[in-house]
């Protein structure tokens, strides 16, 4: 299963952070961000994980984060 989802995150060190949380939850996905593309794209490829808890992990954070329609 992959998702892709939409932020707003603009630096590196704020995608690593978010990685490594992340990661702690869903520990057996591959995590990463393209912040080159104008959605800042977060893309998460694996098996038993909840789009909507990824989407408030984010937003938890005090980012934007909706999945790409």
């Amino acid at each position: 299963m992959v998702e892709v989802f939409k932020t707003n995150v603009k630096r590196q060190a704020q995608a690593k952070s978010l990685i490594a949380l992340l990661r702690q939850y869903f520990p057996h996905s591959q995590i990463n961000f393209d912040l080159d593309d104008c959605d800042k794209i977060l893309r998460i490829q694996g098996d038993g994980f909840c789009p909507l808890k990824i989407a408030q992990l984010v937003n938890d954070k005090g980012f934007e984060c909706c999945p790409l329609e």
